[in-house]
């Protein structure tokens, strides 16, 4: 992702990230960042933007149009000319994971236990498909019975695995109703509950509950964390034309 090899579609030489287990009609939205390339490159006059510097700006206004907060983002990425679907699964972390796994898999990437919880408040936003969350709803001991039957609603035993559930209350509006669900037992994923389910990182879903501007600032500074990891500069990697494809 910080340096662009999400965008890559599948060829012959690219084993396209797209296909990963966490982003199978999960990641979308790439038309988006082709519209803007386009526009970027028709000022400039020439490809002198990169795919990695316009995803992470991208995202960082989409968390302020939704109503997060705002941070710098630093420029001068360059884009992969590779991409691995066997390193995007190992990467991504999975949302049956435990918390000991969540804080491993956040510790291989440079990020502590403060920037995992922050970043999981991410969820604040978006939607996740019944795949992932159907083993919680049935199987779970820690779930608030009310919530459960609510899911089981629209995520069957067998069936409807790409049906689509709001990760909080309010999925289209950054706040902290996700980590008010946590605290009532109303995670929609295993990996979301994990947060607050008697481990080290309790105290902290308590402290983003209770003061919203905590939250807020912690989370900037987790996604200026989380941007630097692995990016490419300076002579390394390429600036794309055509973000789906690796220039000739």
């Amino acid at each position: 992702g910080c340096d662009a090899s999400i965008l890559l579609d599948p060829s012959p030489t690219i084993d396209s990230e797209k296909g990963a287990l966490a982003n199978q009609n999960s990641a979308r939205g790439f038309e988006v960042i082709d519209e803007i390339k386009a526009e970027v490159d028709r000022i400039c006059g020439r490809p002198v933007v990169s795919c990695a510097d316009i995803l992470a700006v991208a995202a960082r206004d989409s968390v302020v149009a939704l109503g997060g907060p705002s941070w710098k983002v630093r420029l001068g990425r360059r884009d992969s000319t590779t991409a691995s679907r066997t390193q995007a699964d190992i990467d991504i972390p999975s949302p049956l994971m435990d918390l000991p796994a969540l804080i491993n898999n956040f510790r291989n990437q440079g990020l502590n236990q403060r920037d995992l919880v922050a970043l999981s408040g991410g969820h604040t936003i978006g939607f996740a498909q019944c795949l992932a969350f159907r083993g919680r709803i049935y199987n779970a001991t820690n779930i608030d019975p009310s919530f459960a039957k609510e899911r089981r609603a629209i995520c069957p035993r067998t069936g409807g695995d790409t049906t689509l559930a709001p990760l909080d209350s309010t999925a289209a509006r950054f706040d902290t109703a996700y980590f008010n669900s946590l605290v009532k037992q109303r995670g929609l994923l295993t990996s979301d509950q994990a947060l607050f389910s008697g481990g080290s990182t309790d105290n902290l879903v308590n402290t983003y509950r209770l003061y919203p501007q905590v939250f807020r600032k912690d989370f900037a500074h987790s996604m200026i964390k989380m941007g630097n990891i692995k990016s490419l500069t300076g002579n390394q990697g390429q600036i794309r034309v055509n973000c789906r494809i690796v220039n000739n």
